[in-house]
């Protein structure tokens, strides 16, 4: 009842019969479902499986003058709507997304309609990462930044990870009581005269084991300068600033020290000052601590984590400025229910700050309390409100931390049928060589 494209005929010889052609109306059959559209529809995307005569020719059914495709029927609906309106791709909800990629990918839609659609499903597009040309500074660049490259830049990160762990358990353990000096060790008392002896840091055996950390992390830190794409985005990551600031207290310790026996060889040294370099030392070493954040660089749940607290700022600060109005009231009115009370804990507002936190966070230390009538219904108050305004946005906040961690897990699901996690990374990452992949490839570890 209706003309059919036959692709028996599919580059005519004049325009006006072109023309004709292209109005001409298609039949595509998908799984017994029919559909119909016209040929100029098609012909918008001509690299496209359907836009293309050529491609599209071996599924043609010359029986049944139509073109024959074994595929998902929901799926197609959103398929011809690419075509119909121009580049517009909707998933249909009834459709996993997994099976969508699949038929985009089958009707070779292209990569840029298929970025287009995981933005729209909410995936976050991954910034480019350079790699170095040359060949050398790429191998080790691979080895020391990307620990699913090779089996030794696996080992590398391993013995990284370790590394730090035994620089924070040494952090803790310097503190237990059993393992410091004596203070009256140091006391030595000479006639009328009282000698105080400075300690040898370098001598102690955590310090020495600090040493050997710290020939580590400055070792690791100076190879993946000199072999990174970039000096100037290198300064930029925030990994890397943490791996700087972790070593820098080190450095400022062994300087003080060694200025401090100079000056003890010289005899320049006094009480008041050592004192007051010891004073430094510990705010310094105190930055130590930041080690641990090191870790991330190797542990997927921290990055996630990291993530969620970065796309949760917003409602952070909500929650920061909802506690901030809570404590300023409460304490308020706390102080003023017990102003009357002799034997009331607080005695001025900033004194009640203290209680109105740990009561609105539902901890209730338990240190200062309300003793009358009024400041314990203030303090019931204060806790019920505590309650609503901590459980607002934490939604949010499982929320992103869930969507997070979905698509990690995703990722790594849809990269194992494509053997493995290096052919799903290897898209973010590009050199003058080729991509990720293609060093990996080719390199000699």
């Amino acid at each position: 009842p209706f003309p059919l494209c036959h692709p028996q005929d599919p580059y005519p010889p004049d325009d006006d019969h072109d023309d004709h052609d292209c109005c001409e109306r298609v039949v595509i059959n998908i799984s017994g479902l029919r559909f119909e559209t016209q040929l100029k529809t098609l012909a918008q995307f001509p690299e496209t499986l359907l836009g293309n005569p050529k491609k599209r020719m071996r599924y043609f059914d010359p029986l049944r003058n139509e073109y024959f495709f074994d595929r998902n029927r929901p799926s197609f609906d959103a398929i011809l709507y690419y075509y119909q309106s121009g580049g517009r791709l909707r998933r249909p909800v009834n459709v996993p997304l997994d099976m969508f990629s699949e038929e985009i990918k089958f009707y070779e839609l292209g990569a840029e309609a298929m970025e287009k659609f995981r933005e729209d499903e909410g995936f976050i597009r991954e910034e480019e990462r350079p790699l170095p040309e040359k060949e050398f500074q790429r191998q080790i660049w691979l080895l020391f930044e990307h620990p699913e490259s090779s089996g030794p830049a696996r080992g590398i990160a391993i013995v990284s990870v370790m590394v730090i762990l035994i620089s924070i358990v040494i952090f803790c353990l310097e503190t237990l009581p059993e393992l410091k000096e004596d203070p009256n060790d140091r006391i030595r008392v000479v006639g009328n005269t009282t000698i105080y002896y400075k300690p040898n840091v370098l001598t102690d055996p955590f310090f020495v084991v600090e040493t050997l950390c710290i020939i580590w992390f400055s070792f690791e830190l100076i190879v993946r300068f000199f072999a990174c794409p970039s000096k100037a985005a290198f300064f930029k990551n925030m990994m890397n600033s943490i791996d700087i600031v972790a070593i820098i207290p080190y450095f400022i310790t062994l300087g003080t020290e060694l200025a401090d026996d100079q000056e003890n060889g010289e005899g320049k040294a006094g009480g008041g000052e050592q004192a007051t370099s010891l004073a430094i030392l510990r705010v310094i070493r105190l930055v130590r601590v930041f080690r641990i954040f090191k870790l991330s660089r190797h542990s997927k749940g921290l990055q996630i984590l990291g993530q969620t607290l970065k796309a949760s700022m917003r409602e952070l600060g909500l929650l920061i400025f909802f506690l901030f109005i809570g404590v300023i009231l409460f304490s308020s009115a706390v102080y003023f229910a017990e102003a009357e009370e002799k034997e009331s804990f607080f005695t001025s507002i900033p004194d009640a700050f203290w209680w109105a936190v740990v009561s609105m966070t539902t901890v209730g230390y338990g240190d200062m309390y309300p003793v009358t009538i009024g400041g314990k219904i203030v303090g019931s108050l204060c806790a019920i409100a505590g309650v609503l305004t901590i459980a607002l946005p934490v939604p949010v906040i499982v929320s992103n931390f869930n969507y997070f961690y979905h698509r990690e897990t995703e990722g790594e699901e849809q990269a194992q049928p494509c053997g493995g996690l290096l052919h799903c990374c290897c898209c973010c990452y590009r050199s003058a060589g080729g991509s990720l992949y293609d060093a990996m490839q080719h390199s000699f570890i």
